[in-house]
């Protein structure tokens, strides 16, 4: 995903000359992707005048979303009718269905009798979908600022400042009266933490163990630190991977814990929901939070549960127990050698220390949310927050600025504060890109075709 930052560039160039568009999008993975969608079927059915203007800015060269943990047995944990489109409009020609009617996959799904496809075909779903939408984005165009337009007191556009694709060196400054920030989150690393070809995040999980392989580098044992759905992934992926190598899980639970899906909680996730979670005082939202945490944080599929389980227990009646792991211990220091790490790890109950020593070591630590500022720039501070240093954001996913700011910021995550569990998930991706669509309509001034 894009990163707005800051700072000069050495050569800037306008774009379109006289061209303001409606909203421009930072970032397209798939919250700006369904948004893309939902403004191209308005403006198929729209009159010329009441279309609406928009472009994407992506920094990747192509659109791909968690390529690195594209595992190719690895199914989604969320219904293939929350796609980009079904929640919002069943009968769209992006849904799903049609992606696999356009496979010729439709019938052989369906004998699948299963909500859930494989991770790998969502994202081929994804990619035939923004190929759809191709014309209103483009790829290999990071932002590094945003700007407010200033006239007659008044902010009423923002600036987007990109690199052009054709010459890193050189920037395009497009003019938008409103943007919508969908940067996505950030792998997240314990403090201190260094990267290497030995030590990095499980985002980069397939890569990093295609490189080691095609080098021909050993791994006799490697650890991976987390305990949610990620981590567990990688642990399954290494065991099956490196055939002759300790696989070593840590982490502080005594055990990995199930995902809570029942119908009941999965209630949480419903367009509805989202509505009662805004209009909630602090206390209350809080406490949902708390309370459903465990439908989506440092949790994992019953089935992945009982299959490392079951490998477990086969290991130890074989009397080779290669899949271990190490519950309620954390990992203490870190000593970085030439050719191996030696990793200690703390079991809390007695405080004893062992000392791993392996070739690799996964940080399955999830993700946070970027910064505000690097999210937008300069304009942070044209933003209002709450009494704890919160975004205030309104129903319609728009940021609520100072009074002398007509031009709209409107976030796609980062907003669990205010929208809740759905902020990051794809569950909402749909609804809520028909609703900033609609927003932008209502707050769009008049003009001539």
């Amino acid at each position: 995903m894009n990163a707005v930052k800051s700072g000069p560039d050495t050569r800037e160039t306008q774009g379109e000359t006289g061209v303001i568009y409606d909203v421009l999008g930072i970032g397209f993975g798939p919250s700006n992707l369904a948004l893309a969608i939902a403004v191209h079927e308005h403006n198929e059915r729209a009159d010329e005048s009441d279309r609406i203007r928009a472009g994407f800015l992506e920094k990747q060269p192509a659109f791909g979303w968690h390529r690195g943990m594209l595992i190719d047995d690895a199914t989604m944990q969320v219904s293939f009718l929350k796609d980009l489109v079904t929640m919002r409009d069943p009968k769209s020609a992006f849904s799903f269905l049609c992606y696999l009617q356009e496979r010729d996959r439709l019938v052989d799904f369906l004998n699948q009798k299963t909500l859930f496809p494989l991770r790998v075909e969502f994202h081929d779903y994804l990619e035939w979908a923004a190929q759809g939408v191709s014309d209103l984005v483009e790829y290999s165009a990071e932002v590094v600022a945003v700007r407010p337009v200033t006239e007659d007191g008044e902010v009423t556009c923002f600036d987007v400042v990109s690199r052009d694709p054709a010459d890193p060196d050189r920037t395009v400054v497009r003019r938008a009266r409103a943007i919508c920030v969908a940067t996505g989150l950030e792998p997240h690393l314990p403090p201190g933490t260094v990267s290497s070809a030995r030590v990095f995040h499980n985002s980069e999980l397939i890569p990093r163990v295609a490189a080691l392989k095609d080098a021909g580098t050993p791994v006799r044992r490697a650890v991976v630190l987390g305990a949610g759905q990620s981590a567990a992934e990688c642990v399954d992926y290494l065991h099956r991977h490196f055939p002759d190598a300790e696989i070593c899980s840590v982490f502080a639970k005594y055990g990995y814990t199930p995902a809570d899906d029942s119908p009941f909680a999965n209630r949480i996730f419903d367009p509805e929901a989202v509505d009662l979670f805004h209009r909630a005082p602090r206390e209350v939202k809080q406490s949902l939070f708390d309370y459903h945490r465990s439908t989506n944080y440092s949790v994992v599929d019953i089935d992945l549960i009982e299959s490392l389980s079951r490998t477990m227990y086969q290991e130890k009646v074989r009397g080779q127990q290669r899949l271990r792991m190490l519950n309620v211990s954390r990992i203490r220091d870190i000593d970085v050698r030439a050719d191996r790490l030696d990793i200690g790890v703390e079991f809390l109950p007695t405080g004893e220390r062992e000392t791993l020593t392996s070739d690799l070591l996964v940080h399955a630590t999830g993700y946070r949310p970027r910064g505000i500022g690097e999210r937008l720039g300069e304009i942070d501070k044209l933003c209002l927050r709450d009494d704890e240093d919160e975004l205030v954001v309104s129903r319609d996913h728009r940021v609520a600025t100072d009074p002398h700011v007509s031009a709209a910021i409107y976030l796609q995550g980062g907003t669990e504060h205010t929208h809740g569990l759905t902020s990051t998930l794809l569950s909402n991706t749909a609804v809520r890109a028909g609703e900033i669509r609609d927003s932008l309509l209502a707050r769009r001034p008049a003009r001539a075709a």
